[in-house]
């Protein structure tokens, strides 16, 4: 049977997921085309509305649909305290734990000479400015126990040693090599217990 051109198109869309394999694909694919046409284009509409709509929060780079998000708009959260992620899933397991009460600032990747991604490519300088800015007195380093994860957290350090600021590093319970957004609430709970300085 000849492959049809618009499936084939379908199926590469899908496979653009991180972790998408072309099995998951093929089968995402026939789901929609399982769905009847109202609810095909509800699915895409909601990709649209989503890709229209959510935005980076311009102080900590969370995702929102306003300029600030709602975190850093709480007036009853510690901005003292500031949990430093790679992304804003990362946030999203520590708030599904409801036990972290501080801000949080996303980084936008991990450093990896071996990928050619350097300093510049993180959101460093505007972390800096949120400590002077907000009065932050402690910046609480959650990246993955990976090689880059642990290079980015020393780097860390390092740069904000002259600021006087706090920085410590989540604790005992993250297995060395795991990914964050995989953890169970009870572990990153433990981890942000147990952090240490840096």
């Amino acid at each position: 049977m000849k492959e049809l051109p618009s499936y084939i198109a379908l199926v590469e869309s899908f496979r653009r997921l991180p972790g998408v394999g072309t099995r998951s694909a093929e089968r995402m694919a026939s789901a929609v085309l399982e769905m009847s046409k109202d609810d095909a284009m509800s699915f895409a509409d909601s990709i649209v509305q989503a890709k229209n709509r959510i935005r980076k929060c311009k102080n900590c780079g969370l995702y929102c649909e306003d300029d600030l998000c709602d975190v850093c708009k709480d007036p009853s959260r510690d901005h003292s305290l500031c949990l430093v992620v790679v992304s804003p899933k990362d946030a999203t397991a520590f708030e599904s734990v409801g036990t972290y009460n501080g801000v949080y600032h996303v980084l936008g990747g991990l450093l990896s000479p071996a990928k050619g991604i350097g300093p510049e490519a993180l959101a460093l300088d505007t972390l800096k400015y949120r400590i002077g800015e907000e009065g932050i007195q402690e910046v609480i380093v959650a990246t993955s126990p990976t090689l880059e994860g642990e290079t980015t957290a020393l780097f860390l350090a390092k740069v904000l040693e002259p600021m006087h600021v706090k920085v410590s590093r989540l604790g005992y319970g993250l297995p060395a090599g795991s990914s964050l957004e995989y953890a169970d609430a009870l572990t990153l709970s433990r981890a942000l217990e147990g952090r240490k300085t840096l």
